[in-house]
Formats: structure tokens, sequence, C-alpha cells
């Protein structure tokens, strides 16, 4: 491992191909970015090398050449997971998104010019959606179309309802600041009952957990301990049915 990386590292073409194939990654945690096809393929390959180069150091061909179909699974999983992060982050903040907008108005600042203006308040993705909102705004576009931007990007039902709360007024009036307040509060507090139920559940899903990973832990720690432990394992009829009606 420490060779291949000395490799990398040695030849300036292939440390720049590495960090192209893994910029996407980092703009998908980062910034919500959606990968293109290819800069996708890009990375699936480099997730397939490191899967081949995985396996063959630690059980030999056998082992890196399943794998390698693995890699570019897992590579896509990641930047899935980095944007569903991304987007549970900006969900969480929406209290103080709201919050920091409503202020803004109640300083007397239109709708338009109090989204980009919360984007000081606040930190992390949801200043860079609001910043990115603001320069869609800054180049032109309608704020109804910005916003419905933003929604396409999030794909998030409670980025949809912050949405509707913030082109309410241009449809029926009223106080925006005041519902954005209320908005607040009742996400606010939506959030910290999810964060109970999760805490009062915590104990059971990491028993039904440890239950679940246990079989495969132990089979794999066998492996280990006696290499081709799982090959007559599986090679025996009678293990293999006990197997099944077990799982």
């Amino acid at each position: 491992a420490l060779a291949a990386r000395e490799a990398v590292l040695a030849s300036p073409a292939a440390a720049a191909w590495v960090r192209q194939a893994l910029e996407p990654l980092r703009r998908a945690g980062r910034a919500g970015y959606a990968p293109s096809t290819r800069e996708r393929r890009r990375l699936a390959a480099l997730g397939a090398a490191a899967a081949i180069l995985a396996g063959w150091l630690l059980g030999g061909v056998e082992v890196a050449l399943p794998l390698s179909v693995a890699g570019p699974g897992v590579a896509a999983w990641a930047i899935a997971s980095r944007r569903r992060r991304y987007r549970s982050a900006v969900e969480r903040a929406l209290p103080e998104v709201a919050t920091a907008v409503a202020d803004s108005l109640a300083a007397g600042r239109s709708l338009r010019a109090s989204l980009p203006a919360a984007a000081a308040y606040l930190d992390g993705p949801p200043a860079t959606e609001l910043a990115r909102l603001g320069a869609e705004l800054d180049l032109g576009a309608g704020t109804a179309e910005a916003v419905a931007a933003w929604r396409g990007r999030m794909r998030s039902e409670r980025v949809d309802a912050f949405a509707a709360a913030l082109l309410s007024q241009r449809l029926a009036g009223g106080d925006l600041a005041g519902l954005l307040r209320r908005f607040a509060a009742g996400a606010a507090e939506r959030d910290r009952v999810a964060e109970d139920a999760r805490s009062a559940t915590a104990q059971a899903r990491f028993t039904g957990l440890l239950v679940v990973a246990m079989p495969s832990g132990g089979a794999l720690f066998a492996e280990l301990v006696q290499p081709g432990f799982l090959a007559k394992l599986l090679g025996s009829p009678a293990a293999t049915i006990l197997l099944v009606l077990a799982d």
C-alpha cells in the first residue's frame, strides 16, 4: 500500500488524475454537487482500482476480482451518502434560516434582498445554499424561479415546506416575518422530538445491529484465523442448509 501511494505521488499525472477523480466526492459533501456522467465513471474506475488493490493485499486474486465489481458501487454509494448528509445539514438548519430571513424582513428588506443577506448569519451547507440562491437572484432570476430551483436541488419535503412559506406572501399577503418565525419554532420542535425518539431507541437499534452483524463478523474472524474455513463450510451440504434455515 505504501509503495502504491509513493508510485502515485511520484507521477504528477497520476496524482492529478486521482485528485480530479476525488474532486466530485469532495464537492458533493461541501456543496451538494451532483457529478456528471464522466466524473462518475472516473470515480467508479478509481473505486474499482482501490478495491482490486485492497482485495489482492487481503486475500489474493480470489478476493480481488469480486471486490472489483463492488468498487463502482461503493463509489456511487459514497457520493449519495455525502449528498444525503449535505441535505440533512440544510434541513437541520432550516429553523436558523427562517429566523435569519425573518429578522432581515423585520429590518425593512424585501424577500429578494433578505435571502442572500441571511447567509451572513449562517455557515456550512445552509450558507452555501443561500449564497447560491443570492447569486441566481443577482443574475436576474425571479424570486419564485430561484426558490423553485433550490427545491429541485434539495428534493426535500422540509425544504418544500419552507419554500411554500417563503412564497405565501406573494399569493395571500400577510406578515411573512411572523410566519417564518412560527415555521422556525415548529421545525425546531420537530427536530427536538425526532432527536428524543432517536435517543430513546438507540439501545434497541444498536442491539439489533449487533445481532445482525455477529454471524458475519464471526465468519470473517474465523476465516482470518483459519484460511479456507468459509470454503469448507459452504462446501458441506448440511452446513449450507443450516445457514439457509438460520437466515
